[in-house]
């Protein structure tokens, strides 16, 4: 067990406390940068939506975790973020000015969504941004004129000072990898900032942060913007990873996946972001192995214990249908995030820390060292 013996208020701000962070991350680092050079196209493909998805996972991070705002209207941001990229490129915009652009445009946008919410908490802030993301939906399938409508918008590589970065290739995939790590730096030195501090303070008792003089009404747009920056900004590596954009592609199931990236992972911290990203893109390509595997599977079980041919083959042909079915999708990420609220709320980086203090503290670990305390301000109780 590591004991860290501080002599100054700065160690308690500091992104890495000791010397081991240094090694776990740098050692991380070198393994992401190895990467590319040793797995095949598709997991490095796999990898690349793991980062674009972490990005957003920060970005809700900030908004829901750092904040307690809620929002089911990430989606749309990231929409803005990817048709901004599609329009400037298609009119010669360098990527080095419509990147930028994009998050300062999405970011406008996200402010504009904050002043709404600032009357609005709980299930009804939910709603006016799930209102919010129909709204965008329908604009970009109307405005033809810059969006093309349903039919899409195709997006070109990308060219970084003269040299094309094409989707699959190692640049990209170290783009996209520099983009998280800045994302991750700028999260952290946020919450150390006052800034950030006044986000948690909001999100653990407005009262409370309203009698120390924090400006509700001004951090809360103040997440929002940041937020929807960031998801700006992932729009744009998500447009030119898919080269391909539609209005469909950003239907409130996606906003739904990126709430579970943060519930999975954990939303207390930097680090669910990142394994619910990892989760959350890895989990489709196990179901439809899944899909595909079980009914042959279960066809070979019955086979052996006696069942006969065509009852076997029916059996499949059944599974496979039941694997097929509209909306199996949204029903099994339903009740993965039912699992993971009932049972394991703290999320992935949750049950890290658990089973790290386990060992830590061993055998003096104590299980109701993470059971949550209420504490309410007088003034709260009857809420």
């Amino acid at each position: 067990m590591r004991f860290v013996f501080k002599t100054d208020y700065d160690q308690d701000i500091r992104i890495l406390k000791h010397s081991g962070y240094w090694w776990s991350y740098g050692v991380l680092l070198a393994v992401l940068i190895a990467a590319p050079f040793l797995l095949g196209s598709y997991l490095q493909s796999q990898l690349v939506f793991v980062f674009i998805y972490a990005i957003v996972g920060v970005a809700l991070m900030i908004l829901t975790g750092f904040t307690g705002q809620a929002s089911l209207g990430h989606a749309a941001f990231l929409a803005i973020g990817a048709y901004t990229a599609g329009f400037l490129q298609s009119h010669g915009v360098p990527f080095i000015v419509y990147f930028p652009t994009a998050a300062i445009l999405t970011g406008v946008v996200g402010a504009l969504v904050g002043f709404p919410a600032l009357r609005l908490t709980g299930i009804y802030l939910v709603i006016a941004t799930i209102a919010f993301a129909f709204i965008v939906e329908e604009v970009l399938a109307r405005w033809e004129s810059v969006t093309h409508g349903n039919e899409g918008m195709r997006v070109r590589a990308l060219d970084l000072a003269g040299i094309p970065v094409p989707r699959d290739s190692e640049a990209f995939y170290f783009l996209c990898l520099l983009v998280l790590v800045g994302v991750i730096l700028l999260a952290l030195n946020l919450l150390r900032s006052p800034t950030g501090r006044a986000f948690v303070a909001i999100r653990d008792s407005e009262t409370a942060g309203k009698s120390m003089g924090i400006d509700l009404a001004a951090y809360k747009v103040k997440s929002f913007a940041i937020s929807a920056a960031i998801t700006g900004m992932a729009g744009v590596l998500f447009a030119h990873k898919m080269t391909f954009i539609s209005p469909e592609m950003f239907t409130l199931l996606l906003s739904i996946e990126f709430i579970m990236v943060i519930i999975i992972g954990g939303a207390f911290g930097v680090h669910g972001a990142i394994l619910g990203a990892i989760f959350m893109v890895m989990v489709d390509p196990f179901l439809t192995a899944l899909k595909d595997d079980v009914p042959v599977l279960a066809a070979s079980v019955a086979s052996s214990f006696g069942m006969a041919q065509d009852a076997a083959t029916q059996l499949q042909d059944k599974l496979s249908k039941i694997g097929s079915a509209a909306g199996l999708k949204g029903a099994i990420y339903g009740l993965i995030i039912m699992m993971f609220i009932l049972f394991e709320p703290y999320g992935l980086y949750g049950r890290w820390l658990k089973v790290k203090l386990f060992f830590q503290l061993f055998p003096l670990y104590k299980r109701a060292t993470f059971k949550r305390q209420k504490t309410y301000v007088k003034s709260e109780r009857n809420r």
